[in-house]
C-alpha cells in the first residue's frame, strides 16, 4: 500500500496510560489489554476518553498504551496520566487491519532516509474509534502513525 507521508506540527495530547515493556510478538495482546485496563479505570472515575493510543518510546518496545483524555483524570492503580510528544512529526494514515501497521512504520522510516530526516525516538499510533462497518470491511480500519523528528 502506498503511503502519503506528511510533515506536521503535532500538539501534545493528554492521555491516561499503562506503561509496559513487551516484544513485537506480544504487541497484538499487550496493546488491547492495556487499552481495556485504561478504559476500566476511566469508567470507574467517570472520566471521559477519546481514541486509543500506543506510544513506542524506544526500539526495546517500552511503551505506553491508553486513551486520549477529554476531561479530568487523577490516575488509578497502574493507570497514570501522560501525553503524546509535541513537535515536528512525519505522519501517515494506515487503512487496514492492525497486522499490517508495520508497513506504515517502514514507509515513514524509509521516507526519513530518502529525505534526510532523522526520527527523534518516540513514535505512536492513534487508532480510530471502532465502527461496525469495519467488522465487514477491515480494509477501512484507520490508524494514524506518527514519528517525532529531530529539528
Amino acid at each position: 500500500m502506498p503511503y502519503d507521508i506528511r510533515i506536521e506540527r503535532a500538539a501534545s495530547r493528554p492521555l491516561a496510560v499503562v506503561r509496559r515493556r513487551t516484544t513485537s510478538q506480544q504487541l497484538a495482546t499487550v496493546v488491547p489489554d492495556g487499552c481495556g485496563t485504561v478504559w476500566s479505570a476511566l469508567r470507574e472515575q467517570k472520566g471521559v476518553g477519546g481514541r486509543h493510543v500506543a506510544i513506542y518510546w524506544d526500539d526495546a518496545i517500552n511503551l505506553e498504551v491508553g486513551v486520549e483524555l477529554e476531561g479530568p483524570f487523577d490516575g488509578h492503580g497502574d493507570v497514570v496520566r501522560s501525553a503524546t510528544p509535541a513537535g515536528t512529526v512525519a505522519t501517515a494514515v494506515h487503512l487496514g487491519p492492525y497486522a499490517g501497521l508495520h508497513a506504515a512504520h517502514e514507509a515513514i522510516r524509509q521516507w526519513c532516509v530518502n529525505h534526510g530526516r532523522t526520527p527523534a525516538g518516540p513514535n505512536w499510533e492513534i487508532y480510530g474509534h471502532w465502527r461496525d462497518e469495519w467488522n465487514n470491511d477491515p480494509t477501512r480500519i484507520r490508524t494514524d502513525v506518527f514519528y517525532l523528528l529531530e529539528t
